[in-house]
């Protein structure tokens, strides 16, 4: 049994009621007698909460920073007509707008209920217990009982950087040769034969097809398609770190969507892997339509590990299979430390079999930390940013010596920096 705000104010109103007929011990016994007869009366009266059936449906799956609409359907199968509350709790993170609703229904009938969702995090939200309060006609008590209801609403990834796609995707088309550009190297296949014009290459001259023509042709080349990518997210203790408003794992994702989503359009196949001292997702051999998809759904529910990653699991997360890449993009954090533990050595390992591309979350706080000369502590400040970043520059330079080529950027500008770089590889014949 539950008590409701008018049951305190009805006992509010008997104070000077009782302090004018008969204040003493009798008036308050006889009052609070009075008062608890209508309280049971009222809560008996009340219609039970158990012969109620709820049921779900609604939005399953929603991208961050929209909405989603839950429906609720309350069926009561019970002979007395329900009148009161229900509240639809959900998790703080999942942004609900009004869990509770009032509700009067009748016997055999039964109503929808809807929650507007705007959740603040990605990831699984899932709903707590669906609270029932039935009130009696008085409205001074009634009954209460709580229903598990079970349901899923998976926040997506926002991928932010889908608005970089358009240009990439005509600087691909450009080097696909349905624009004049047309390059040549080691990863290019050929396309067509056309005439010889001035400031064309020499070496591209088929002298064969020039002999029979009796004129000058050269032949055309064109990217490789088909090739096959691997991009390796470090979802270790650094990747938890915040830079801005989301954490480096966020920033670290949205460049993995938008590389992977060109890439594809490339007609080149991409494999995903997030590993810390564990394999958290492995997406392996989607198909270029259900890439995006299946990405998205794997990496919604994927949140940083407070453990330091392992680099030899890495490998063999990154050589597993059999599978031989022609690129491995590797999104972790440029520090010192990590590369002192064996990164840099597991990223030499995987540079000997395929070509590699790290990309870095860099925090542009360093940026205007290092400008700071208005006082002492800004000026220590300073000199801690510029330390960080020379630190930074140094790791970056090493791997460029090993062979590994770097991208590091802050959160917006490094997937379309990633993606550059990819259609860069494009354009010099080296993918």
């Amino acid at each position: 049994m539950v008590l409701t705000g008018r049951a305190a104010l009805v006992a509010a109103v008997g104070v000077p009621v009782v302090a004018v007929v008969r204040p003493d011990g009798i008036g308050v016994l006889l009052w609070a007698a009075m008062l608890a007869v209508l309280v049971v009366v009222d809560a008996v009266l009340a219609a039970p909460v158990r012969p109620l059936a709820l049921q779900r449906s609604g939005d399953t799956v929603a991208r961050l920073g929209t909405t989603a609409t839950v429906h609720l359907v309350v069926a009561n199968l019970g002979r007395r007509r329900l009148r009161g509350v229900v509240r639809d709790a959900w998790g703080p993170s999942a942004g609900a707008g009004s869990s509770r609703h009032d509700i009067d229904l009748p016997a055999g009938d039964r109503r929808r209920l809807s929650t507007v969702l705007t959740p603040t995090r990605r990831g699984d939200r899932q709903p707590d217990r669906v609270t029932v309060r039935s009130l009696g006609p008085l409205r001074l008590a009634g009954r209460q009982g709580s229903h598990e209801v079970p349901w899923r609403v998976r926040v997506l990834p926002p991928f932010s950087s889908r608005r970089h796609l358009p240009s990439r995707l005509a600087r691909l088309r450009e080097l696909d040769g349905r624009s004049a550009v047309r390059q040549r190297g080691e990863g290019t296949e050929f396309d067509s034969l056309r005439d010889y014009v001035d400031g064309d290459d020499v070496r591209a001259i088929d002298w064969r097809a020039t002999a029979r023509r009796q004129a000058v042709v050269v032949r055309t080349w064109r990217p490789e398609r088909d090739r096959r990518l691997l991009v390796v997210v470090d979802t270790g203790r650094t990747s938890a770190g915040r830079v801005g408003a989301a954490p480096r794992l966020d920033a670290s994702m949205d460049a993995a969507l938008l590389l992977a989503a060109l890439a594809s359009r490339a007609g080149d196949r991409v494999d995903l892997v997030a590993h810390d001292r564990t394999t958290r997702v492995r997406v392996l051999g989607a198909t270029a339509g259900q890439l995006l998809p299946t990405l998205v759904d794997a990496m919604a529910p994927l949140e940083p590990s407070l453990v330091e990653s392992d680099p030899a699991g890495l490998v063999s997360a990154a050589l597993t299979g059999g599978r031989r890449y022609s690129l491995v993009v590797v999104l972790t954090d440029l520090t010192p430390a990590a590369m002192a533990e064996g990164l840099l050595d597991a990223l030499v390992a995987v540079a000997a079999r395929s070509r590699v591309l790290v990309g870095a979350v860099a925090d542009p706080r360093l940026a205007e930390l290092a400008e700071g000369r208005t006082d002492a502590a800004a000026v220590y400040g300073a000199a801690a940013a510029e330390r960080s970043r020379s630190e930074r520059a140094a790791v970056a330079a090493q791997l460029r010596r090993l062979g590994v080529a770097v991208v590091d950027a802050p959160p917006e500008d490094l997937p379309p920096a990633l993606a550059d770089a990819y259609l860069a590889l494009k354009a010099a014949g080296r993918l």
